[in-house]
């Protein structure tokens, strides 16, 4: 996932969307989980991804939500293969009325602090991502919330702004979604991981029974849980942290880890593919990687001395004339990603691909011609100096590789001159929201398998972005889309957002991604994980 986040639906009123962890989930579908111990394991996963907060409201980035969704209950979650909502630990989720949806909780829930767990921890929960809506939270997926209600111990009304949201389900299964306890947590601030721990904030399929954050955390199955996803298979499970991928690599290549889970280069994932003691996993995928543009500190951008937003708007198109993306993928990673044309992925519904039909030669190749025309024209002096910033950690290894050869294609031209720069990623997330960087990488994990979660998060005027990109237009056809249940209408509406955007350039996508993992030969239930939800159960692994 590569998100981080903002207030990106409320200014314009939009309907709820997520942005990291889509709907699919895996382990056992249906019923109540069953008491007592589980019989494999223990197994160990190892990333490369980090914790910024295990708090949900602080924090909207692939590795903190890979661990808050073994913890937290959350209200809707979805069966393995499957990308609907269903009921997690609630016991019905419906709409009452065009605003408002209901939910009803299952009865005897519990914190693992042994903390009753019912209708006033939802509203709070949510009344608290909204009050502190923090930079680097996933509160913008509330935008479409006017209010929650607790109208008895398991009973919660949701009441919208808008009518007919057809994204407010998924939301509930979103970096949004996790509830907490109201007894333990600040309504008003973050909260440190330690005190979460120390305090066994827990209600999710898992708790933790020892924390090092960024190094070692340790899983234990939480009895207790009564939702969708059942018993975890694995009673105990360990999380450890890798700062290289090649130890990654190393560590499940001889056995000491049981899965790989991001991320380990193309080369990497090349190699293990030939070793009999490990096995590649993959599955669908809606990754996204992309150039980002702050419109105020770009050059020429609204904040700079030489401000020009003729020539800021020459510059990117003459960047999107110049990038081969068959090359990045094909170069950097093996096949294993492959050339994307639009912000919104191949295979969405209304995807289309308008940067292959407005830059470059029109089929696909870069053009430098084209890119020296669209400077000469604005009267921009060349070489040109940009400094461009990537993520050596958050995104692999292979990062580096990309944004070298991106240089490369840029400098090739004579057009450029590029100042590439790193920052690892507990530093780049809140960097990136302060305008230090220019023009700087993100990737994105979608958090179900909807066109509009490749819109609103991006394109809004309070995006998580956090670019300064403010175009009415667009942010009113997003708005429209959200509420419209004519399947055909919705897909001319999202086509004609990822046109607009296209000529606006606020970002620059690149490439899109399968999931991968690689495990040892005697460990189940990886296939299971990587679904369309793109989130990665530990309950479904044992060996």
């Amino acid at each position: 996932m590569a998100k981080t986040t903002s207030a990106v639906r409320g200014a314009v009123a939009l309907v709820g969307i997520s942005a990291l962890a889509l709907t699919a989930c895996t382990g056992p579908s249906g019923g109540s989980s069953p008491s007592g111990s589980a019989a494999s394991g223990p197994i160990t996963v190892g990333t490369t991804d980090k914790v910024t907060f295990l708090d949900p409201a602080g924090s909207y980035d692939n590795g903190s939500f890979l661990v808050m969704n073994q913890i937290f209950p959350f209200l809707l979650n979805s069966k393995p293969g499957s990308a609907e909502p269903q009921p997690d630990i609630a016991e019905s989720a419906s709409f009452t009325s065009p605003k408002e949806y209901t939910v009803k909780l299952k009865s005897g829930l519990k914190w693992a602090n042994g903390d009753t767990l019912d209708s006033a921890d939802v509203k709070f929960s949510f009344d608290r991502q909204v009050k502190i809506n923090d930079p680097n939270g996933p509160a913008s997926l509330l935008g479409n919330l006017e209010s929650t209600e607790a109208k008895d111990p398991t009973t919660v009304v949701f009441h919208l702004k808008e009518a007919n949201d057809q994204t407010f389900p998924f939301v509930l299964t979103s970096p949004a979604g996790p509830i907490v306890d109201d007894k333990a947590f600040p309504a008003d601030k973050v909260m440190t991981d330690e005190d979460i721990v120390a305090k066994k904030s827990f209600a999710g399929p898992f708790t933790i029974s020892s924390y090092q954050k960024n190094q070692l955390v340790s899983f234990k199955a939480n009895p207790d849980y009564k939702g969708l996803l059942g018993a975890p298979k694995t009673d105990t499970v360990n999380l450890k942290y890798y700062a290289d991928s090649n130890n990654l690599k190393l560590d499940v290549q001889q056995s000491n880890i049981d899965v790989a889970w991001r991320s380990l280069t193309a080369t990497d994932v090349e190699s293990l593919g030939k070793d009999s003691k490990v096995k590649v996993h993959k599955g669908p995928g809606g990754e996204l990687r992309y150039i980002v543009f702050n419109f105020d500190t770009m050059p020429f951008g609204a904040k700079t001395p030489q401000a020009d937003p003729a020539k800021a708007l020459a510059v990117r198109q003459a960047m999107a004339n110049l990038v081969d993306r068959d090359a990045i993928a094909q170069q950097v990673y093996k096949g294993t990603y492959l050339p994307a044309w639009s912000t919104v992925p191949d295979g969405f519904a209304g995807a289309i691909t308008p940067l292959k039909d407005m830059y470059g030669d029109g089929s696909g190749k870069p053009s430098a011609d084209k890119a020296k025309k669209v400077l000469a024209d604005a009267g921009i002096q060349t070489p040109l100096a940009v400094n461009i910033q990537y993520n050596p950690d958050h995104y692999g290894k292979s990062s580096g590789d990309e944004y070298a050869l991106v240089k490369q294609q840029l400098e090739s031209s004579g057009l450029f001159s590029v100042n590439l720069q790193s920052t690892e990623w507990v530093t780049y997330a809140k960097d990136r929201t302060k305008d230090v960087y220019p023009i700087y990488q993100l990737g994105w994990y979608p958090d179900y398998s909807d066109a509009d979660n490749y819109l609103t998060p991006f394109f809004t005027a309070n995006s998580f972005l956090k670019n300064h990109y403010d175009n009415k237009t667009v942010q009113d056809l997003i708005s429209k889309q959200l509420v419209n249940p004519d399947k055909s209408g919705r897909e001319k509406q999202i086509q004609d957002i990822q046109t607009a955007v296209a000529k606006d350039l606020p970002t620059l996508p690149l490439l899109q991604g399968a999931q991968v993992a690689v495990a040892g030969a005697s460990v189940n239930g990886v296939d299971s994980t990587l679904d369309p939800s793109f989130k990665f159960r530990f309950g479904v692994l044992s060996k």
